[in-house]
């Protein structure tokens, strides 16, 4: 149990990642908010009923209403945990697409910062993005997303610039990880076993690792860490397997 037990908010924290945040968060006896757009999943959280809010994270006024609620006792960090994977050849993907990618990774992290960032200055809080290895390896049929997730790594750099030395900013990029969002990849076994043969370590990310670091990211034991891109991907991002 941390000593000094503090206030968060975590935007998705139902489930995958966001999930395990959160209870790794409560089971160090902080005071965790989570969020979810889905009011059915609101059972399903792991928090106190008046702790979990339903919010629309491309909506200022609900994200204000969520900061709101969960600052009361100040803000210690945010995590933006919400995400999408929306894989398509380019000449099946529709500005649309590429616009609810960027909606959802980008503006939805903007806004996010923008409602917090009084709460947070005044706490000197930390913020964890998600990020992608799709922002810097190039993957077929992963243009709309990885656009998006690379947007989210210029997001955060500037805004750790900007909002330091006050508010630190740093992003973790995973590669392909188990989580509910990418059943559509895990489910197949075969197509699970050929996408963890690609990484040098060869398995699928496992989301209680990087909830660890997130965990991490937000303590005051990273305290002099901002502006960072985190890559947890098996060595995927920087390494080539062995012939």
């Amino acid at each position: 149990m941390s000593p000094n037990p503090k206030n968060f908010l975590i935007l998705g924290g139902i489930g995958g990642i966001g999930g395990f945040l959160t209870d790794r968060l409560i089971e160090q006896g902080h005071r965790v908010f989570v969020t979810t757009r889905n009011p059915q999943k609101v059972l399903q959280s792991s928090v106190d009923q008046d702790h979990t809010l339903v919010v629309d994270v491309l909506n200022p006024d609900s994200i204000q209403q969520a900061v709101a609620t969960a600052s009361q006792e100040g803000l210690d960090g945010l995590a933006y945990c919400i995400g999408s994977l929306d894989l398509k050849p380019l000449a099946r993907s529709t500005r649309e697409d590429l616009l609810r990618s960027f909606e959802v990774n980008t503006v939805g992290a903007f806004l996010a910062i923008k409602e917090s960032s009084a709460a947070l200055k005044e706490k000197r809080g930390s913020v964890i993005l998600f990020s992608s290895i799709a922002a810097t390896r190039g993957f077929v049929n992963h243009s709309s997303i990885g656009a998006a997730k690379a947007s989210v790594e210029g997001l955060a750099r500037s805004l750790a610039a900007e909002l330091a030395p006050h508010i630190r900013v740093n992003v973790i990029a995973p590669s392909l990880t188990s989580t509910p969002l990418t059943l559509p990849l895990t489910q197949n076994p075969k197509m699970a076993e050929a996408i963890a043969s690609l990484h040098p370590i060869p398995k699928l990310g496992d989301p209680r690792e990087i909830a660890s670091l997130a965990y991490f990211l937000l303590s005051d034991q990273s305290s002099w860490i901002t502006g960072q891109v985190f890559h947890i991907d098996g060595g995927r991002s920087t390494l080539d397997k062995k012939p």
